[in-house]
């Protein structure tokens, strides 16, 4: 069961048909993990494995890390652990992962082997699980990953890189990117919408197995699809495995998004595009130099040496590359072979003349091989010195030098379809075979033998085998997939050739032609030797008769049945077992071996001359020499036969005495012991060589898995020494990593609330259970005038002559500590040495530490005696200010209805209202200015700054109401124009209201304003409506911005005015505000003296600003009208000639 930090219950055991998404990382996983977890949803139907470099000896936090950031159930892994949809799954520290079966299962990490956990994990994920692997890379240093992604995508799985940007270490992302082997390059939050896509194609296509065949229909669609692909490429895939076709077409339908093979096929009908995609998919374009470093070692020490054996100075090695992909393994052998003749210098380097011919079916692969031009990724397999002698850097890559590539010619070819090359030493046909099915695979075998020349090698790749073609070649190398051709005699074998059957006749006719040319004396010198040397015949290992010579009737005969070239099935009776026996032993021994006198016995019906004349035949004894030849690659033998006739004895013929029988009759007998004796020796012999062959086998087996995993472990010793440093820095990175965030944080922390303490300037004390005083900040000591030995470590109360010795105080402290109860605002006035009395106000809570037992109490001390008193004296000030103001409002209120009733009074009520309110307003400045000058000492600055507010509101009100006289009296009086700057008129307004605009924290902008003719006081007014307005309306906490903007009226706009003078030029003064607005219903009214859209409550006004606007706007033969929305804003137009009219 695995251990699930919060929720320990294991999922069961499902049917693995879901994605399984494997998710690899090192050096900045953690944080990569976090933005991946959070953007997965809790269903996503999918299961996820989360492999990161580990220090061995920490314990993992990383469950309960991850399970704090999503809902999906976070499991660590133990052995047997069976995989579930919609689950978390999390590598322990020193384990190494792997996928069998749909299980997941540990095994302890080696310390001595570079920890490639990644790549493990990924390649046994893409064996078992095949298309529903997916390979995530995210954040780390290295290359771990690269080769799992590889091994993903060959078995058409879906492989996913984080983007360099994104990581916090981009070596293993941008190693698996530059090794091609990434299908999305995405951000850590955008995989998870990836992922889904993903598995929504996975569940709608189809990939079936023998239990679940394709519907007809479905069937049907797949070789449309392949029909496509042979229409598109000119390859046809009928006849490759179809689970591996299924996996790529689902693999290209996840990508594409297809719903199903339907959609998909009416996608690639239209989309050439696609249809290139999928036939490269088809192709498993996966290679890399020097791929199985062993293979190569074997040619060096097998191959290479027996090909240049038995080469002349002058003649050629060649070599043939089928299926070469983009050149990785052409340019691997060609650099070995050099390698290899540039080590043995008696091996005709200079002379020799190399040729390596390459082919595939894919032009892309077939340019970029021609082009020898790989990056860093790519050369990862070559050793330095290779680089340097064999490839020129180009361009941050590396291009193959020339001495290599006029060594190889590269070709678009089908060697299933096309005639092949011929006369080849080598052929080399790695990893290609296994997509295809039995008939296409011996076709490839039959194709090869016949371009191999008579002693030429095959070399296949490691899960490839020559099965059913074994008749055709023979391992040549132990442990490796190399084979040499054997001579086939007396079979046909059909190659890859499209030739025409007239084409093969005319070469059929022409070979016997050639053949009927043999010269008479040629003939004759064959008939000399078959006459006068003994009967023979030449055998290969299996007992296939490859050469006749002489007469072999009295030894073998075709038996009945099936037509055979097998000596030991043509031998005749008793001299089949002999021959066996014979041979076992010339193999063993290697030495000719001769067996005398073995009783054959002829049948008349021969036509023999040795017949006797009743039919009975004649017995023959016979001598058979068997020659081992060692001047042949393949193992063959000479077998000689001779006959000796013994005739039968007639008692009518015999002349011989009775003792003369006898004598015969102890011969017959001599000689059968004689064959008893050989017979029970050779079985001796045969019992021996088996028991000793199955010793000798048990041994060598045992010998060789030892000798083997000894080697394995000394090799990757010696190459991982420098990997295993680089892997432990990074797992050391890792295990810190949280580590340091935390003391980032914390650190951070302790800056952010020192700079608070040793700033603020109120006291701020931390006291301890027992009220002694632990530490306090830098106001504190300034405001009592003590220092910290005065103070640390004693009681609170004690200081300052026991003045803080207060028993509620105290009181409220003890809650404090013991209920942890908290102290708000609480105000006590005490009398301190040098400051007097003070009145001061009191905070207190408890610091809450968990991991420490210790109760602490932060204490804040405010001073607010100056603002006591200052408020005292403002509520004295207050209440006299609203006493007159209730005065006025009602003496005003009166004086509104007055207004209304008619407007031939206004001009007497102005003069009585200026009269009366200048008065209280002489009295509040003067008891301002009192204040000010007899208690200047004792107020604080915020005081001042209310007082100086207070004049300057009644400054303001002043003015307004001698405005407000105007008002009554602007048809009245002349009016005198003057040019009048604009910009001067707006200057002196905001130097009014500078107060109000700190208070707001407003924003004014305006543009540079024209000057034009008005009167100056009336603009004043008009410019002092609309500002004061825009900074009395503005909306709660939203800083006002007022906008003051101007321009000149065009001809056009101009017309939209019929009382405009043509004439004269025009501009248009613009005030916008983003404060409360109004509807835009509202826009006449408001221009209506005494007119309030808000009630007085709200918004403080008389009504009377915008009436004088509207009035001073007209005075000047001008308009003004507004714009505005409810919450959003206003805009005031004001429109005035630039000259007046006179």
């Amino acid at each position: 069961m695995a251990t699930l930090k919060k929720n320990k219950t294991q999922p069961p055991a499902t049917e693995q048909n879901f994605p399984i998404v494997g998710i690899g990382a090192s050096a900045g996983g953690l944080d990569a993990f976090r933005r991946l977890l959070t953007a997965i949803p809790e269903s996503s139907g999918m299961a996820y494995v989360l492999v990161q470099h580990l220090d061995p000896s920490h314990e993992s936090m990383l469950p309960e890390i991850l399970q704090r950031v999503t809902n999906i159930p976070v499991h660590e892994i133990t052995d047997d652990i069976h995989l579930a949809p919609n689950h978390i799954y999390i590598i322990p520290e020193n384990k190494i992962l792997t996928s069998t079966d749909g299980v997941l299962q540990l095994a302890p990490r080696d310390k001595n082997i570079l920890n490639l956990s990644i790549d493990i994990f990924f390649t046994t994920l893409a064996e078992v699980h095949k298309e529903f692997a997916v390979g995530v890379i995210l954040s780390g240093t290295g290359k771990d990953g690269t080769k799992g992604l590889k091994a993903i995508k060959e078995y058409g799985g879906i492989s996913i890189a984080q983007d360099m940007e994104s990581a916090g270490y981009f070596g293993m992302p941008e190693s698996a990117i530059n090794a091609g082997v990434v299908d999305f390059i995405l951000a850590p939050e955008k995989i998870p919408e990836q992922l889904l896509q993903i598995n929504s194609a996975y569940k709608t296509s189809h990939v079936f197995t023998e239990e679940k065949p394709p519907s007809k229909d479905e069937g049907d669609v797949f070789r449309q699809i392949l029909s496509l692909l042979r229409q598109h490429s000119d390859v046809d895939f009928t006849h490759y495995k179809d689970p591996t076709l299924r996996r790529r077409i689902a693999r290209r339908i996840a990508i594409v998004k297809k719903k199903n093979l339907t959609n998909y096929l009416k996608f690639l009908r239209i989309d050439k595009d696609e249809q290139e995609a999928l036939f490269q998919d088809m192709l498993i374009p996966v290679t890399s130099f020097f791929r199985d470093p062993k293979t190569f070692d074997s040619l060096t020490e097998t191959v290479f040496a027996s090909i240049l054996k038995n080469k002349k100075p002058d003649d050629s090695i060649r070599i043939w590359i089928a299926g070469c992909s983009t050149g990785e393994e052409l340019y691997s052998i060609a650099i070995c072979l050099q390698e290899f003749l540039g080590a043995n210098p008696d091996s005709y380097r200079e002379r020799t003349k190399i040729q390596i011919f390459a082919s595939d079916i894919s032009e892309k692969a077939i340019k970029k091989a021609r082009a020898g031009v790989y990056t860093n990724a790519d050369v990862e397999g070559l050793s330095a010195s290779q680089l340097v002698n064999y490839f020129t850097k180009n361009n941050g890559g590396y291009e193959v030098s020339k001495l290599i590539r006029d060594m190889c010619v590269i070709a678009h070819h089908n060697f299933l379809k096309d005639p092949p090359f011929a006369k080849m030493d080598l052929i080399s046909c790695r990893n290609v075979l296994i997509y295809m099915d039995t008939f296409l695979q011996q076709k490839a075998f039959a194709t090869f033998h016949y371009a191999l020349k008579e002693n030429g090698f095959l070399l296949l790749g490691k899960s490839e085998s020559i099965g059913a073609s074994s008749d055709l070649f023979l391992q040549a190398a132990k442990n490796e997939k190399i084979y040499s051709r054997k001579q086939v005699t007396g079979k046909f074998r059909s190659i890859a050739t499209e030739q025409k059957q007239e084409s093969l006749k005319t070469k059929v006719k022409t070979v016997v032609k050639h053949e009927a040319t043999q010269t008479d004396f040629k003939k004759s010198a064959e008939a000399i030797m078959i006459a006068k040397s003994p009967a023979s015949v030449v055998v290969n290992e299996q007992m296939d008769i490859v050469h006749i010579h002489g007469d072999l009737t009295p030894f073998l005969q075709s038996p009945q049945g099936k037509p055979t070239h097998n000596l030991l099935s043509m031998a005749r009776d008793g001299l089949g077992f002999e021959l066996r026996n014979a041979i076992h032993k010339a193999t063993k021994e290697q030495v000719a071996v001769i067996k005398e006198n073995i009783p054959l016995k002829l049948n008349a019906t021969m036509n023999d001359s040795d017949s006797d004349q009743d039919g009975h035949g004649k017995q023959t004894l016979v001598t058979i020499e068997i020659i081992p030849l060692t001047d042949t690659f393949e193992r063959h033998y000479l077998i000689r036969f001779e006959k000796m006739i013994v005739p039968k004895a007639k008692d009518e013929k015999s002349a011989s005495s009775g003792k003369t029988q006898a004598g015969e009759a102890e011969k017959r007998n001599e000689q059968l012991e004689k064959e008893l004796a050989l017979n029970r020796e050779d079985m001796r012999s045969i019992t021996e060589d088996m028991e000793a062959a199955n010793e000798e086998l048990q041994s060598a087996n045992e010998e060789l898995q030892s000798s083997n995993e000894e080697m394995q472990s000394l090799n990757e010793e010696l190459e991982t020494s420098k990997e295993e440093l680089q892997s432990t820095n990074e797992e050391l990175i890792i295990v810190n990593q949280e580590l340091f965030d935390k003391q980032e944080q914390l650190s951070v922390a302790r800056i952010y609330s020192d700079s608070i303490v040793s700033t603020i300037r109120h006291p701020l004390i931390v006291l301890d259970k027992d009220l002694c005083i632990k530490t306090a900040n830098a106001a504190f000591y300034k405001k009592f005038n003590v220092d910290e030995k005065e103070t640390e470590k004693k009681w609170f109360y004690e200081i300052q002559h026991r003045q803080f010795d207060d028993f509620k105080l105290r009181s409220l402290l003890v809650k404090v500590v013991s209920q942890k109860d908290r102290i708000d605002n609480f105000e006590i006035v005490l009398n301190l040495p040098e400051l007097g009395e003070r009145t001061l106000l009191m905070n207190a809570q408890q610091i809450k530490n968990e991991k420490k037992a210790e109760q602490l109490i932060l204490l804040a001390i405010e001073d607010v005696t100056e603002r006591k008193l200052a408020e005292q004296k403002l509520k004295t000030f207050a209440e006299e200010l609203e006493k007159k103001v209730k005065e006025r409002t009602a003496a005003l209120k009166e004086s509104n209805e007055e207004l209304k009733q008619t407007n031939t009074q206004l001009d007497q009520f102005a003069h009585v209202a200026s009269h009366d309110l200048q008065e209280p307003l002489r009295k509040i400045l003067t008891f301002s200015m009192r204040l000010q000058d007899d208690y200047k000492d004792e107020l604080n600055t915020e005081a001042k700054m209310y007082l100086n507010k207070i004049e300057g509101a009644s400054s303001r009100m002043k003015i307004l109401i001698k405005d407000l006289l105007n008002y009554s009296r602007l048809l009245e009086h002349e009016k005198l124009f003057v040019k009048t700057d604009l910009n001067e008129t707006l200057k002196n307004i905001l130097n009014d209201f500078e107060l109000l605009v700190d208070e707001k924290k407003a924003q004014i902008k305006f543009d540079e304003l024209p000057a034009i003719e008005a009167i100056p006081l009336q603009m004043n007014q008009l410019f002092y409506n609309l500002i004061s307005n825009a900074l009395k309306f503005s909306r709660e906490d939203v800083p006002p911005v007022i906008t003051i903007t101007s321009r000149t009226l065009s001809e056009k706009q101009m017309k939209k005015y019929p009382t405009f003078n043509p004439s004269v030029s025009y501009v248009e003064i613009i005030f916008t505000d983003n404060g409360i607005g109004f509807e835009q219903k509202y826009s006449e009214k408001i221009f209506t003296i005494f007119q309030r859209l808000h009630n007085r409550d709200t918004f403080i006004g008389t009504g009377i600003g915008l009436a004088l606007t509207k009035k001073i706007t007209e005075n000047h033969h001008g308009v003004t009208f507004a714009d505005g929305k409810e919450n959003k804003g206003a805009t005031f137009h004001v429109i005035l000639p630039f000259k007046q009219s006179h």
